[in-house]
């Protein structure tokens, strides 16, 4: 049995990832930003904030392939999933003045959910923003329509509504968009408004995050750089994801000054500080169709790295993991030295 695990470990490696791996290392992120693209990437940008340097911009590849237009650092791209840091930023805000507390249950806040998600009289709003909720991801269900997604809020829900939790609340972490979609709607019924208007209040005015959006459709979409998926020839960037958590549209910059302020204290203040830290991650990544990012703080090098790559499927996601961690790797390398 060893020696047939073995044989089929060869026979089925995924040779494309194997080859990232084994080229030599560059000397300089942007001689990676270029090597990228010889691993069918369409385009990458990648965005460095190290303490005590100026930002460090990178890209390669096409902005809009079609139109040939280069890869641009400032170009706005579809964040995905880490517009979820800035909405359990937007949450503990709520929480610190006691306008919502991580007690609340899902019965309490959304009433007429009891009965259509099973244990809403269990689930808090802390287990919601912790993923230990139970309540399934609507992008798991097999009819999610990915090429036209819905436009309603309420319409992404009705596709987890009714079905059996995935697990008991708080025996497990499972990651789902819906706890996300759940606190967005949460947070419109505790404001009163859209904590869409919430989010840049608190958040992208006091950072000056000119370039940052909580929906595609506040901006020119000439600005956003196009998206891609293997196997598929047109662009997607007009497919419009509006779920909360999942919806936003920010530059490189933007996000990793964001992430920044959020690491390094400046963002919250002490109680602040608290509640987040015992409900949600500091750092996050992104995928959509067409669009994969990741934004991470790494305090050892006490460095903010951001990566766009605007093609997605296949083995995209490995291979843009496996680059970034190269480029981490160039710069703990430059920083020894």
């Amino acid at each position: 049995m060893p020696i047939v695990a073995i044989i089929c470990t060869v026979v089925f490696v995924p040779w494309v990832m194997v080859r990232v791996w084994l080229v030599p290392l560059p000397v300089t992120v942007q001689e990676q930003v270029d090597n990228a693209l010889n691993y069918n990437l369409d385009g990458i940008i990648v965005y460095v904030d190290q303490k005590g340097k100026p930002p460090a911009f990178y890209a390669a590849g096409w902005k809009d392939r079609e139109n040939e237009i280069p890869a641009d650092p400032h170009a706005l791209f579809k964040i995905a999933s880490i517009s979820k840091l800035y909405i359990a930023v937007a949450a503990t805000k709520l929480i610190n003045n006691q306008s919502l507390s991580l007690d609340n249950t899902l019965a309490e806040l959304i009433p007429e959910l009891v009965g259509r998600i099973e244990n809403a009289e269990k689930i808090t709003s802390r287990l919601v923003l912790q993923h230990r909720s139970g309540i399934p991801n609507f992008t798991d269900q097999p009819d999610y329509p990915w090429t036209n997604p819905p436009k309603d809020n309420r319409e992404t829900l009705e596709l987890v509504l009714d079905k059996p939790a995935d697990f008991e609340p708080d025996k497990k972490y499972s990651y789902s968009n819906t706890n996300y979609l759940l606190i967005g709607e949460i947070l419109d019924k505790t404001l009163g408004y859209s904590h869409h208007r919430y989010i840049k209040k608190e958040i992208l005015i006091p950072l000056e995050l000119n370039n940052t959006y909580s929906l595609l459709s506040e901006v020119d979409l000439d600005d956003v750089m196009s998206g891609y998926f293997v196997g598929y020839d047109d662009d997607i960037k007009y497919n419009d994801f509006i779920n909360p958590g999942g919806s936003m549209v920010s530059t490189a910059q933007d996000v990793g000054i964001f992430l920044r302020a959020l690491n390094d204290g400046s963002l919250l203040n002490d109680k602040e500080q608290a509640i987040y830290s015992s409900v949600y991650v500091y750092e996050h990544t992104g995928l959509l169709p067409g669009y994969q990012s990741i934004a991470r703080y790494h305090k050892d090098i006490d460095t903010v790295v951001i990566q766009f790559v605007n093609t997605s499927g296949g083995n995209m996601w490995t291979i843009s993991e496996i680059i970034y961690k190269r480029i981490i790797k160039i710069l703990k390398r430059r920083k020894s030295s």
